[in-house]
């Protein structure tokens, strides 16, 4: 048991001193597959925290961390959990605009960052971060500025000025200081009034959330991930981290969702956390492998389904259980074979897997368990149980985490994993988490009548890609509609894998355009369709929104030639878009512009 994540570090690590062939982190660099066992992960969280120790940053200060998935994100995070020290870690998409808005709002102290590309926009806005002292690189840099060190000099100086029993006292001293309610991380999430808002997350959330996970999401020492999500996002820090970092778990960090096929036929791993988004990537990949096979292989693989189908809806009898077998045996065992083979179940979480790619994996004897939370939460509300998967639900609420549907529709949850609220911002605080405690999560759902949780709308204009990212629409669709051609601008990518929009055209400054370049500006429907015109709003948009990140921008967009109006239904009374509405109206419109691909 531990109430603190530095608790859980010393612990586990313990656990496996002397195992030389036990190994936390596993990770392919420059081809070369490298590992790290609990010692010398130990031995590098020491050091570290001895480093930032000597460099002055103590229990309270914010420290950020700019980096890919990799073993050093691991090592830092402990390292400085272990101090006290309030880590800030963000996507390393984020533009230096935005890397300067976080920085600057939480007065880091320190970032410690991957490479030589975060270390370039960082500096590009060192100017405007007053607090900022030192940065810290993962790589050797090229940098002539005396305050940027990487951490292997920080740890060789850290070696040099102190033993080994100094710098295991040092940590444990320090943990020791470390009480459960004090902050852990702050995690910068979209909001949608624009400008991220720091959820603060102690060290109980996490451990509570931790500790909770464990006893309705099994997992053993002999364990074995693949992690491709961003461990700045709360949903792989708790699960695919701390969880499983927690009873001793193996994990093989893989380069990016382009490697996970593959990583996972050589891993085997027996469990793994993911987002929609692969599913929705693997399910189109067996169906098109399918398309192009023989005939005859094509027909085997959907008599194969059928048989699975019927198994599924609860048929049974001696010749359905032979043709499962037999189906079994030349189907479904080959594709379960593209996962290693070992594949227990997978989590799901970060945005709503649709219902019929849960029963296509299911079909295969693969399971998908969903859960449900937010960053606010720590994240885990609610989860299936493996014995209890329903789809089209998100399980049920995870023991110690209270859920109540409010007047509205709105799903409230109260419990130990609740964030303490949003950095220095005690007005959106108060308007998420009531008097009582509860947090308002701003989804729409209920319970069924087996005490199951379904998401049935969301309250709240705030768009989650199917890769698990919070986009605010509102912002975005503002600095579009800054492009003189534009009058209104719906923005699309819930469940979604990048960002669409729909566009009404301003008619003024599209027949300008139109006289200007000798185009006939009637019809409209004409009009609104001239490629020249188009590529000269696409343009336009481009350049409003290079400052976004990359999974806020938009991708496609369509014309509308008719605007949203209250009189055919898509803006309300008070003029908002009904989103609802035009989604339903233009699905047609909307689903071609995903149909091209990427």
């Amino acid at each position: 048991m531990f109430t603190t994540i530095p608790e859980m570090f010393t612990q586990v690590c313990d656990r496996y001193v002397g195992r030389t062939d036990k190994f936390p982190y596993t990770e392919r660099i420059s081809g070369e597959w490298k590992s790290i066992t609990y010692d010398q992960l130990r031995l590098s969280v020491e050091l570290l925290s001895a480093g930032l120790h000597a460099l002055g940053i103590r229990k309270g200060d914010r420290v950020g961390i700019i980096s890919e998935n990799r073993t050093e994100w691991f090592i830092s995070d402990f390292a400085m959990v272990g101090l006290g020290i309030i880590d800030v870690p963000v996507f390393p998409t984020l533009t230096p605009k935005q890397l300067q808005y976080i920085y600057h709002d939480c007065d880091a102290v320190c970032v410690i960052v991957s490479n030589q590309m975060q270390l370039n926009k960082l500096r590009q806005v060192w100017d405007d971060l007053p607090m900022l002292r030192h940065i810290i690189t993962m790589n050797d840099v090229e940098c002539d500025d005396d305050r940027v060190l990487t951490m292997a000099s920080v740890m060789a100086s850290a070696e040099q000025s102190t033993t080994p029993n100094h710098r295991r006292d040092l940590y444990l001293s320090s943990m020791s200081q470390i009480k459960p309610d004090d902050l852990l991380t702050l995690i910068y999430t979209s909001g949608t009034t624009g400008n991220p808002k720091g959820v603060m997350l102690t060290h109980h959330n996490l451990a509570s959330n931790v500790l909770s996970s464990q006893t309705v999401i099994t997992l053993y020492d002999t364990d074995s991930l693949v992690s491709y999500l961003p461990l700045c996002h709360i949903f792989e820090r708790m699960a695919g981290f701390y969880l499983a970092f927690s009873v001793g778990g193996s994990l093989t960090i893989a380069e990016s969702i382009d490697t996970v096929a593959e990583l996972m036929r050589q891993v085997r791993p027996t469990m793994m956390t993911s987002v929609p988004r692969l599913f929705e990537r693997i399910r189109l990949r067996i169906l098109s492998t399918v398309e192009k096979d023989k005939p005859i292989k094509q027909k085997i693989f959907r008599w194969a389904y059928s048989v699975g189908e019927a198994k599924l809806d609860g048929k049974g009898g001696p010749v359905l259980a032979l043709q499962h077998a037999i189906a079994d045996k030349l189907v479904f065992s080959k594709i379960r074979d593209r996962f290693g083979g070992r594949l227990r179940f997978f989590v799901s979480g970060g945005a709503a897997l649709n219902p019929e790619i849960g029963r296509f994996f299911q079909v295969f004897g693969i399971k998908i368990v969903e859960g449900y939370g937010l960053t606010e939460s720590s994240p885990v509300i609610s989860v299936h149980r493996l014995e209890d998967i329903a789809l089209g639900t998100v399980g049920t609420p995870i023991p110690g985490v209270e859920v109540k549907i409010a007047d509205d529709g709105e799903i409230l949850a109260r419990g130990p994993n609740i964030m303490r609220g949003y950095w220095r911002n005690e007005e959106e605080t108060a308007k998420t988490i009531d008097a009582e405690g509860w947090l308002h999560t701003g989804d729409i759902g209920e319970f069924s009548s087996k005490g199951h949780l379904r998401i049935t709308d969301r309250k709240k204009h705030l768009l989650v890609s199917s890769g698990g990212k919070n986009i605010a629409p509102q912002p975005i669709e503002a600095l579009i509609a800054q492009c003189p051609f534009v009058d209104q601008v719906m923005l699309v990518g819930d469940a979604r894998e990048y960002c669409t929009a729909l566009l009404v055209l301003d008619k003024e400054a599209a027949k300008a355009w139109a006289e200007k370049n000798a185009v006939q500006p009637t019809p409209w429907e004409e009009l609104v369709g001239n490629p020249t015109l188009r590529s000269t709003v696409e343009k336009e948009i481009n350049r409003l929104q290079r400052d976004l990140s990359k999974y806020e921008r938009v991708r496609r967009f369509a014309i509308i030639p008719e605007p949203f109006s209250v009189e055919n239904g898509m803006l309300t009374p008070t003029l908002k878009v009904k989103r609802k509405a035009v989604l339903e109206r233009y699905s047609d419109i909307v689903d071609s512009l995903y149909e091209q691909g990427e």
